[in-house]
């Protein structure tokens, strides 16, 4: 074999016919691999690259071992193409074989030898083909703009830099996030960002969904499958085929859907609901969840062979808390894009408005703060959005955010007179910063955030004698001594 010739394995279980096969292609500027049986071609497969397989369907007595091979293919090695071969070509097998995703499919004894070689070769540039297109994307992707995912926070760009990433493979993406962080957002900017972009994306709420309607959504049905199923249907994997199927709150899928889903992951078909013959689909599967897949898995609720079919590419989606720079951006996208459904004049923002934002916690995330734009534009009267348009929640949760951050005291019953109160605080205050700094005047200073001076001025207002002969009174002697 000499370095740079494509790489073709050929499986048969005739060493005439398969020794025939690789001088044929040698012969014609292609280096092969000999495989006898389908354990020893996995194991090759397993080991290198390959730029094409050419396989017998039938091995032994096994009739499934060439669709055992490409299956695996398929899972493992999606973009080496799989040339099929046989003795016993029947119209099914060939449609079997291409649904199941080979690229051609050819008859033995050959017509001739020209005709092998060039249908392994088509395979072979048809790879070439894709991985270019790939490639294509990939650089494709990093200049396209991402057209909802709006943020400068450093959580944000990291999302955006692993969207850009991931979005021309093919490659099953499992996306985490708290419930209105946008998962269903970031799934459509993959999908618009991959070589998949002119095909379908179809989304789909596994948890808002009965069981039975959920199957027949995702699966299609034939009529008479059910009570009203008149005609037949197509079901959403299939309206998806070229492009993405984005299944939210994946965690709430029941059991015996996780079982069928499995199968489309492993084989790209499925059966539809009240049918006898499969479909073969070519779908990427984007999933989200709010859940801990793994903590469902342990207690026996999800399916764990079904875990790791979904999380080969997994993304967290930040919660708004985490990327609290980004609400002004937001808010002021939100208000921009609804005032114009709305059909009303786009209104200015008070400063002191974002900074009562940034501050709110923000349990539903971006669709809360989505929501509150929606709710601030229906009821606000002037042209100025301001504190008072904001709901009353937000408004007092901060309110009360500012009072925990203050220092606790405890009211004495009757009356006080505040300012020996305060003083009393500001006393306790300088000799826990004296005890902090070892009775050290200029770093007790510094702890409280005063001049040598100021702090000076302190001890002499508080009658604190200890230590007042060692300030150090160089520093700032121009300043007064009050504050």
């Amino acid at each position: 074999m000499s370095a740079g010739k494509p790489q073709v394995l050929v499986v048969d279980d005739d060493e005439g016919i398969l020794e025939v096969m690789c001088i044929i292609l040698e012969g014609r500027g292609l280096s092969t691999v000999k495989s006898t049986e389908l354990d020893d071609a996995i194991e090759k497969l397993s080991q290198r690259e390959f730029d094409a397989v050419l396989t017998d369907l039938y091995m032994g007595k096994d009739k499934e071992a060439g669709i055992k091979l490409l299956r695996w293919v398929r899972q493992h090695r999606p973009s080496v193409p799989v040339v099929m071969i046989t003795a016993y070509a029947t119209v099914e097998n060939a449609i079997q074989a291409m649904q199941e995703g080979a690229v051609d499919y050819i008859q033995k004894p050959f017509k001739s030898n020209e005709e092998l070689f060039l249908r392994v070769k088509r395979a072979i540039e048809r790879r070439h083909l894709l991985t270019d297109n790939e490639l294509l994307w990939r650089e494709r992707a990093q200049f396209l703009p991402f057209q909802e995912i709006i943020g400068e926070s450093e959580p944000i760009k990291r999302l955006k830099e692993s969207i850009r990433r991931i979005a021309p493979l093919s490659s099953t993406v499992l996306i985490y996030g708290e419930s209105g962080v946008g998962k269903e957002v970031i799934a459509r900017e993959i999908h618009e960002l991959s070589p998949r972009a002119n095909k379908k994306f179809v989304a789909i709420n596994c948890g808002a969904i009965p069981e039975t309607l959920l199957e027949s959504e995702l699966f299609g049905y034939k009529r008479g499958a059910f009570t009203g199923a008149h005609e037949d249907r197509e079901g959403l994997l299939s309206l998806a085929n070229g492009g993405t199927v984005f299944l939210d709150e994946i965690g709430e899928m029941p059991p015996t859907l996780q079982v069928k889903l499995l199968r489309v992951l492993d084989n790209k078909c499925f059966v539809p609901v009240g049918g006898s013959k499969e479909i073969s689909v070519d779908i990427r599967v984007i999933s989200a969840t709010n859940k801990n897949l793994q903590e469902l898995v342990k207690k026996g609720a999800f399916r764990q062979d079904l875990f790791y079919r979904l999380n080969v590419i997994p993304i967290t989606v930040p919660p708004l808390r985490e990327r609290v720079e980004d609400i002004p951006l937001l808010f002021s996208h939100f208000v921009k894009i609804v005032s114009a459904k709305m059909g009303l004049k786009q209104p200015s923002i008070a400063p002191e408005v974002m900074e009562v934002l940034k501050r709110y916690n923000w349990p539903g995330n971006v669709r809360e703060l989505l929501h509150t734009v929606e709710r601030i534009l229906a009821l606000m009267q002037g042209d100025t959005i301001t504190l008072m348009d904001l709901p009353d929640d937000i408004r007092n949760y901060t309110l009360k955010e500012e009072f925990n951050d203050m220092i606790e005291v405890v009211l004495p019953e009757g009356k006080i007179g505040l300012e020996d109160y305060i003083a009393d605080i500001e006393k306790r205050l300088i000799y826990k910063s004296l005890i902090k700094a070892k009775y050290s005047h200029k770093k007790a200073a510094e702890i409280l955030g005063l001049t040598p001076r100021a702090f000076r001025y302190r001890l002499q207002k508080y009658g604190i004698k200890e230590g007042i002969e060692d300030l150090d009174t160089s520093e700032e002697s121009s300043q007064p001594q009050g504050e």
